[in-house]
């Protein structure tokens, strides 16, 4: 029977699954490697195995197939033709709110809901736990930031295509995960080496990563320095709020920065300085007789707010590792807060919900590298199927 194909195909993405591979990089290969498959059986197959990984470490002990049939019962709400072939019980009570499906299975499978991400003690000040863990179970949403006065025309491209669509701000629109922009915005389109770049009048960033553009406040012509660019999005939010400004990009990785010079392009943003820095080794050579006017420290840390769109992270973090990215967070924040001019702000941004990423590194910036707290925050994305960050800006004396 067809269900039965699914789980076959299922039990065997599992199998082939490199653990500490992002599915997003996975799922593509195997569908190229597998053209038999068409687009429902591709549908499917990416529920399941993001159903699957949603639970995290709960029920650990299980057979994966039972482990399986739980995942769709808490992580989907519509009548579900694999669900009522294998679990028909479950599948009868599939619209039920998750609070009630959390408590059935309580009573009948031994489910725990702490074990399905078994790190909330660790968790920041401020965060509903309970709220938290049951966003784990929902795909967060699709957002995109459009460029200054361009919002009307993204709104009527997307209305043109039937693709539905909901304004958050004058520049956020919030889209149906999945939803496919590649080919809406071709029309302008400029040379680089190797491949072209479309310019389009929007840029796809998160929603809680848009509002960390509040603790920014840069002054025209001030220096900044985007100290882990990363693909860049920190950096065009601060050009779309001020954009004569001279900034200076860096990371580890040049091959992020290439892909940087593209959105770069792309968003019409030019003029800016590109260096590869190690921020866990002295950076005088790259940066001797800089100072800035601000700073944005995006540091490196363990991503588990952007875990309701990478599940499969869940499963494969182990606890120690969250000492690991607060000791790398504090070398970088030590060899990064030298060369910000007194007076001037370092933002300070994770997208971690653990403390010792969040408020004890503010702690650490405040009593051992002399700044002040000006604000802090953390964004509840979880509350808005978004991913959930923190974010400070502190003052260097």
């Amino acid at each position: 029977m067809r269900a039965e194909q699914q789980l076959k195909t299922f039990l065997r993405i599992l199998n082939e699954y490199p653990a500490n591979t992002p599915l997003t990089k996975f799922l593509p290969g195997f569908f190229k490697m597998n053209k038999q498959m068409g687009s429902t059986d591709r549908r499917t197959a990416s529920r399941l195995i993001y159903s699957y990984f949603r639970i995290g470490k709960a029920l650990a002990e299980r057979p994966v197939e039972e482990r399986l049939y739980i995942a769709e019962f808490l992580c989907n709400t519509e009548d579900n033709s694999f669900l009522a072939h294998f679990r028909p019980e479950l599948n009868e009570k599939i619209s039920l709110p998750v609070e009630e499906k959390i408590n059935f299975l309580q009573s009948t499978e031994g489910f725990v809901l702490e074990d399905v991400f078994p790190f909330t003690n660790h968790l920041s000040a401020g965060i509903d736990k309970q709220a938290f863990l049951h966003s784990l179970f929902i795909q967060p949403d699709l957002y995109i930031r459009t460029h200054p006065g361009k919002q009307e025309v993204v709104k009527s491209k997307l209305t043109e295509a039937g693709i539905t669509f909901r304004e958050i701000s004058e520049t956020a629109l919030t889209l149906p995960n999945g939803t496919n922009l590649n080919q809406l915005f071709p029309e302008n389109i400029t040379p680089m080496p190797f491949r072209p770049v479309v310019i389009r009048p929007y840029v796809v960033q998160d929603l809680s990563s848009q509002q960390t553009a509040a603790f920014f406040k840069p002054n025209r012509y001030e220096s900044w320095w985007d100290a882990c660019a990363a693909s860049g999005g920190k950096s065009l939010l601060l050009f779309s709020l001020e954009s004569d400004i001279k900034l200076v990009v860096s990371d580890i990785r040049e091959s992020v920065l290439n892909n940087l010079d593209e959105r770069f392009i792309a968003a019409g943003f030019r003029t800016y300085q590109k260096k590869i820095i190690d921020l866990t080794q002295n950076s005088d050579p790259e940066l001797h007789g800089y100072e800035f006017d601000g700073i944005i420290l995006d540091t490196p840390c363990s991503g588990s707010g952007t875990w309701g769109r990478t599940p499969e992270m869940i499963s494969q973090f182990e606890e120690f590792k969250i000492q690991t990215f607060h000791n790398l967070q504090k070398t970088i924040a030590s060899n990064t807060v030298k060369y910000l001019k007194s007076g001037k702000p370092l933002i300070y941004i994770t997208c971690s919900v653990f403390k010792e990423e969040n408020e004890e590194m503010v702690n650490y910036l405040v009593k051992e590298l002399g700044l002040t707290v000006e604000s802090q925050e953390i964004i509840k994305g979880y509350e808005h199927k978004a991913d959930t960050m923190f974010v400070a800006r502190l003052i260097s004396k």
